[in-house]
């Protein structure tokens, strides 16, 4: 067996991403992981390929279908931007 197993901050070095993305994800139930002890989260190595599966966007699988056949769209950025679009 050839399992090798990461704290949070090592895992995310290792991914380029924070540490709070992981956990987060982690406690959320979104991401594998282990947990030791009184619930000391770890990653493996099996784990970190997983994250990375799972986070992957590949091309054209998520494009919002056109309601009109109009190729343009409204690009709305945050909770405010949204509401004075409504109002």
């Amino acid at each position: 067996m050839e399992l090798e197993f990461f704290e949070p901050s090592e895992a995310a070095a290792l991914m380029r991403c924070s540490e709070g993305w992981l956990r987060d994800g982690a406690a959320a139930g979104r991401f594998p992981h282990a947990c030791w002890g009184k619930g000391k989260i770890v990653f493996t190595s099996e784990h970190i390929a997983e994250i990375a599966r799972l986070s992957e966007i590949l091309p054209g699988a998520h494009r919002a279908p056109s309601t009109s056949g109009d190729t343009t769209s409204t690009r709305l950025i945050g909770t405010r931007a949204r509401s004075r679009l409504v109002s």
